[in-house]
């Protein structure tokens, strides 16, 4: 009996190979979008700890889908451009859940908080203070800029003098520290950093900033994801990491953290109403409510 040859052999040896079935153990090559808030050199350099994490713990390979601002990024969230990851604020986060039927994964345990920042001397006023005054902050519509409107929206008129320059969060810091701006809107974590600055307005807290998957990625890849996510706090090397985004730790994330969220992007251009949610009802007329109030005893 003649004996099989090498070509022979590596032919069987390739049909078996193809007979198998095709799992996770497969790499995929997965797109993960942030948003602007750093450069994208910087950006590169913040989260390159975090998708080598991910690729050793998940075995696949992570690349990062970077805007070139913050309106190029609500451009691409609107027309629903490939990505297979994002990990976004509240709003954008809700936004993809109802709009682009994105699926929460895990979010940062720490809630997210904006802190309006001055300088020295507008220790012990309040946000009036800055009206008409130069105020730095990310472009719309990142959070802090919706956040920042919210606290000026009983008179749309009288607001901050909205320098919309750095190129980080962090940037806005370094731009009151140079006396080139008399306010900052900062991430809440990033104002406790520097405590000797006063802190005029904290906003609401809201839900942390979350990552999410594309409806189209294989389930055991998102729950995959999720675990190495979960367990990042456990990772002494990426302490460095969780610090820089201001968390402890990544927890599991649901839709209905984040419901309702979207609407703070109503006011921003380009914003559309799912038809798919309910319409929500009218508020109550404030005479109404002080009617009610005045026949109390």
């Amino acid at each position: 009996m003649k004996s099989i040859g090498i070509a022979s052999r590596s032919v069987l040896y390739g049909m078996c190979l193809a007979l198998l079935p095709l799992g996770s153990a497969e790499a995929a090559n997965y797109r993960l979008a942030i948003e602007p808030s750093y450069p994208p050199d910087q950006a590169q350099e913040v989260y390159k700890p975090l998708l080598d994490y991910l690729s050793r713990t998940t075995g696949h390979r992570f690349q990062l889908v970077l805007a070139r601002n913050y309106h190029a990024y609500w451009r691409d969230l609107r027309d629903n451009a490939p990505v297979d990851f994002a990990f976004d604020e509240a709003h954008f986060v809700d936004y993809r859940i109802q709009f682009n039927g994105f699926i929460p994964i895990a979010r940062t345990a720490e809630p997210t908080i904006y802190a309006l920042l001055a300088q020295p001397e507008y220790e012990g006023q309040g946000i009036r203070a800055l009206i008409g005054r130069p105020t730095a902050c990310m472009p719309a519509p990142s959070l802090g800029f919706a956040m920042l409107a919210e606290m000026y929206e009983d008179n749309p008129v009288a607001q901050p003098d909205i320098r919309s320059e750095p190129g980080s969060w962090r940037d806005g810091v370094q731009m009151l520290f140079a006396g080139e701006v008399d306010g900052a809107m900062v991430p809440g974590h990033l104002a406790e950093e520097f405590y000797n600055l006063p802190t005029l307005a904290r906003t609401k807290p809201l839900p942390g900033r979350a990552f999410t998957a594309s409806p189209s990625i294989p389930a055991e890849d998102v729950a995959a994801i999720a675990s190495a996510l979960e367990s990042l706090h456990e990772q002494p090397d990426l302490y460095d990491v969780l610090a820089e985004l201001g968390a402890t730790r990544f927890e599991p994330a649901t839709a209905a953290e984040y419901a309702g969220h979207e609407k703070i992007l109503s006011g921003f251009h380009g914003y559309r109403r799912n038809p798919n949610l309910p319409v929500p009802e009218p508020a109550a007329e404030p005479a109404a409510e002080a009617a009610e109030d005045d026949e109390s005893p």
